[in-house]
């Protein structure tokens, strides 16, 4: 007997999909500026040439880009709290789990735009006698930032989707929203597969956005 799909329990339950996707897009948002911020503080210590500096910013990349996004969230919302003596709602221990993790891949991502502004940039500003803040401030960062607007669009959708595992420590994501319509439907192929489609449209149409961002930049000779 075939399967008879119904997805009028998607219709039923669209308000309650509409509110997991906006808090979805809440935590996504919320990592995502302050990934790029915590990115920024890592690579300007891994970059500035002090061990004491560069060293701990080294641990804190590799450590949170080489170890499982799930495993980071359990221990901040099940181990850090008893750490500080201090309970953490889901949002925030996912905020702050994924903000690092981001992070850590964001400050590879500057990493990468620094270095590879050529080497006669960084010796004609010291030639007209500028130092290295002012060196970094006006020549180097604008040039370099361009070329990271590409990878970091591309890891901004990676946190989007990262931020699904948030589910499991009962954020009222989209996800978590998911499961339990599926919990009082018994509709799993039905509501997984409209938050499939609620995510490709979401991510597909950011992804249109950014190639139409780049494309202004490219017309405008950025």
């Amino acid at each position: 007997m075939a399967y008879q799909w119904d997805f009028s329990v998607v219709s039923r339950n669209w308000d309650a999909l509409l509110a997991g996707l906006g808090n979805t897009l809440l935590l996504s948002t919320a990592s995502i500026a302050t990934g790029a911020v915590v990115g920024m503080v890592l690579a300007g210590m891994r970059l500035s040439g002090r061990r004491l500096l560069a060293w701990p910013a080294v641990g804190v990349i590799e450590f949170f880009r080489n170890t499982p996004a799930l495993v980071q969230l359990f221990w901040i919302f099940y181990a850090l709290p008893v750490l500080i003596g201090v309970s953490l709602s889901s949002f925030v221990a996912a905020w702050i789990a994924f903000s690092i993790q981001s992070g850590a891949f964001f400050a590879e991502v500057y990493r990468g735009g620094i270095g590879s502004i050529e080497r006669g940039q960084w010796e004609a500003g010291r030639a007209v006698g500028m130092g290295r803040v002012t060196l970094m401030h006006r020549i180097i960062f604008p040039q370099a930032l361009r070329r990271m607007i590409p990878p970091m669009i591309e890891r901004s959708f990676e946190v989007v989707k990262t931020t699904a595992l948030a589910a499991t420590v009962a954020y009222a994501d989209l996800l978590y929203e998911a499961m339990s319509t599926i919990s009082k439907s018994y509709r799993p192929l039905e509501v997984y597969s409209a938050v499939a489609a609620i995510y490709f449209v979401v991510l597909f149409g950011a992804s249109l956005a950014a190639q139409s961002f780049e494309r202004v930049l490219k017309r405008r000779g950025a």
